[in-house]
């Protein structure tokens, strides 16, 4: 067990990382936090403890605190742990069973708050029916009832459970406690029964506030497309007609009363909104004043766009022609040279207004409508080209972008922004530059002057312009999947389901990048040269530690079919992200996008760790074994005539370019021989084993069947050898005052996956 020191404010573990043991907390106090839903952790509670293989919940310091790592994953590791130990078995049970109360609790309440919204939702829609009804006035489309339905819940707390732990805790916990902890077995048995319990009730927790969060802009959202607005407008029309307002300002109270009690609303907008309406002069009304903001059909959107990014009345003008052109083509889809032509001409327009638009949207972001976030986000310009149902969509999208983005994964917008505010470089272009290499390559050729390159170094929107003008443009194209076709306007040829099926969102990105984390668990990691400071920091000197570094996932604003890995570092640092690319909106399967990208990553990597010897077999890699068994398969003994022929045949088809002879057979690796289904020659298998290998679960299945049962032990005893040393490593470091930190436990983890 190592004591881990937690400042206020530090994150112990984030939502959707790989859980890597328990923690006990010995001081302080922990929140841990599923969106809105938090509850407090104090002392003697455990963190993870009703986790699995993936965070469900982020855990962060409420105040310093002191924590105890305990290296417990399932039930084998706890009854080695309490027969360690026993005097942690009271302490483990008791805790066991108060935390699945608590998370009872806040299921139960929860679940109430979803009733209670839904069954709120549907009636104060259905009164603003009634009373457009009885006042003869049309009501405004509000399309998002159609899809709005009661939660059906995949993952549920039964109510006897609930029922019968609220009993024991009250009635019956010393005796119990008593009982249970008189046998090994028991204890084991009660702690991991009460795990699966609250990871199974904090499953449904989670779909309640997904649930919430995304129908919570029914009621009031940022785009102002929702059920307040209608009430709004509705007093608007009525008082202009000099009808009774007395009814509709009570159900306006009724509604924000609501608002303001469920807590699931930013306070801000809340204010902001509310606030709106009191101050409204109804005397003076004019319907055509609140309308505006949802009547996005009536608008002409491709207008408002080029007028939001200030260019002149012939650029307008030019704009318009070439999508009027491409508008009356008989089809849009067609790759004869008139339509190629139109769409070649389109593009460089696009993206100089999207630089305008960007720099505006940015430097006053309250100017940006709903249709500026459209077009910056997803590449919406027109209305004739997108259909006037997936505008509606889209439109609606705007008041849910959140979902696009997280701490690693953004749309274009939120990422040219991130280097517009200097907390992300641009990438490298085509020819392989970043930036600075970029200008000197220009001013050696004589393009820029010394003082253009001093001025353009440290300048935010040359850098926005180089990433446009580069990665943007280039991989826009690519991610989309049909050069030939390739229009970087949005259109409804492209959008073949439903935006909310298409759409490439946070939560299907990293299911997807964690499927294969839980596969291929060294992925992502690196080795980093040790850098600590202090005491005992000498022994350590030499060591490098495996550090895991997820790639930023950019999307790009398109409806596409290709991902694509850009660059599998931020610089040169080895400890820098990766950037991988999709398209925001997809018909295609993003499991196989996202493996397929994982498996340039990897070959891509390599070569970059290994430099100018990444083919050389005599530095022993993923990619030099791999190009000396592809190189020399003829000869190989290990292969038979079979596997040559089909070897033969793979090379052809990948044109002789060994990675992607490597980038199908890693395809095979993670879908189907991780399951048992062997689609690998044994050469090919032995390779991966060692580069690629699979986490401990899958190895514990394979293992025993004779095509692993060399190649698995082997690499499991190197594991433990390791682990050995860093153990005895890590007790002399701690014996000479040096402190055990995250990045040294990650290490040490790594190794015992």
């Amino acid at each position: 067990m190592e004591v881990l020191k937690i400042k206020k404010g530090q994150r112990i573990a984030k939502r959707k990382d790989k859980v890597k043991g328990w923690y006990l907390i010995q001081e302080g106090s922990i929140n841990q936090r599923l969106g809105f839903s938090e509850l407090s952790l104090k002392t003697n509670s455990i963190i993870g403890i009703l986790e699995q293989e993936w965070y469900i919940c982020d855990y962060i310091a409420q105040e310093d605190s002191v924590i105890i790592s305990i290296p417990c994953h399932n039930a084998e590791d706890l009854k080695r742990f309490l027969a360690a130990d026993e005097r942690y078995r009271l302490l483990f049970l008791r805790t066991a069973i108060e935390q699945r109360q608590k998370i009872f609790v806040l299921y139960s309440q929860l679940h109430k708050r979803v009733s209670q919204f839904h069954a709120f939702v549907q009636t104060v829609y259905s009164d603003y029916q009634n009373f457009c009804s009885r006042s003869q006035l049309d009501e405004l489309a509000f399309p998002q009832m159609d899809y709005f339905n009661v939660l059906e819940m995949k993952h549920k707390a039964e109510l006897w459970e609930l029922q019968n732990s609220t009993s024991l805790i009250k009635n019956i916990l010393k005796e119990y406690l008593q009982l249970m902890m008189q046998d090994d077995c028991l204890s084991v048995g009660v702690v991991m029964e009460a795990s699966a319990q609250m990871h199974r009730a904090m499953q449904g927790i989670e779909e309640m506030v997904k649930y919430l969060t995304y129908h919570k802009e029914i009621l009031l959202s940022k785009s102002g497309n929702d059920i307040f607005h209608l009430y709004f407008d509705l007093m608007v029309r009525s008082a202009k007609r000099q009808l009774d307002l007395a009814p509709i300002k009570q159900e306006i109270e009724f509604l924000t009363s609501f608002i303001n009690k469920i807590q699931i609303y930013d306070t801000e907008l809340a204010e902001t909104r509310i606030k709106k309406y009191e101050e409204y002069d109804f005397s003076s009304a004019s319907s055509a004043q609140t309308a505006k903001s949802i009547n996005v059909l009536s608008e002409d959107c491709l207008l408002h766009i080029l007028e939001y990014a200030d260019l002149s009345p012939d650029e307008i003008k030019t704009f318009q022609d070439q999508v009027n052109k491409y508008l009356s083509l008989p089809d849009l889809t067609s790759t004869d040279s008139a339509a190629y032509k139109i769409r070649k001409q389109i593009a460089p327009l696009f993206y100089d207004v999207y630089y305008k638009v960007f720099l505006q949207a940015v430097e006053n972001e309250d100017s940006a409508s709903p249709v500026i976030e459209m077009f910056l986000n997803f590449g919406f310009m027109d209305t004739k080209l997108a259909g006037e149902e997936r505008t509606k969509a889209l439109y609606d999208l705007t008041g849910r972008l959140r979902q696009f983005h997280s701490e690693r994964i953004y749309t274009i917008y939120e990422w040219l922004k991130s280097i517009y505010y200097g907390k992300k470089e641009p990438s490298k272009n085509e020819f392989e530059l970043d930036y600075p290499a970029y200008l000197l390559e220009q001013r050696k050729n004589g393009d820029l002057t010394d003082e253009q390159v001093k001025r353009m170094r440290d300048d935010q929107k040359e850098k926005v312009r180089f990433e446009i003008n580069n990665m943007f443009t280039s991989a826009n194209r690519i991610t989309y999947g049909k050069i030939t076709t390739f229009c970087p306007i949005l259109g409804e040829y492209d959008l073949i389901n439903s935006i909310d099926k298409m759409a490439v969102t946070v939560e299907r990105l990293e299911d997807e990048l964690n499927k294969i984390r839980s596969i291929d668990f060294s992925l992502f990691y690196r080795e980093v040269k040790y850098m600590g400071q202090g005491a005992g920091s000498d022994i350590l000197t030499h060591e490098s530690l495996m550090t895991e570094v997820l790639p930023d996932i950019i999307l790009m604003p398109n409806a596409g079919t290709k991902a694509m890995m850009w660059q599998e570092t931020a610089d040169k640092r080895r400890d820098t992200p990766a950037r991988f690319l999709f398209p925001i909106f997809t018909a295609a399967n993003l499991e196989d996008m996202m493996v397929e990208t994982a498996a340039r990553y990897r070959w891509e990597m390599c070569r970059k760790i290994q430099g100018v010897r990444w083919n050389d077999v005599r530095e022993k890699s993923l990619t030099s074994e791999y190009c000396d068994y592809l190189q020399f398969y003829r000869k190989n003994r290990d292969l038979s005539a079979d596997a040559k022929d089909k070897l033969k045949t793979a090379i052809s088809r990948a044109k002789n370019n060994y990675r992607e002879v490597f980038v199908k057979d890693y395809q095979n690796w993670v879908k189907y021989e991780c399951n048992g289904s062997f689609r690998l020659n044994k050469v090919a298998r032995d390779i991966l084993v060692v580069y690629c290998p699979f986490t401990k679960t899958y190895r514990a299945d394979l293992k025993s069947n004779p095509v692993y049962q060399l190649s698995i032990p082997k690499f499991e005893r190197d594991n433990a050898k390791k682990v050995q040393i860093l153990k005895a490593l890590y007790d002399k470091y701690e014996k000479a005052g040096g402190e055990i930190t995250p990045a040294l436990t990650e290490n040490l983890m790594y190794y015992q996956m």
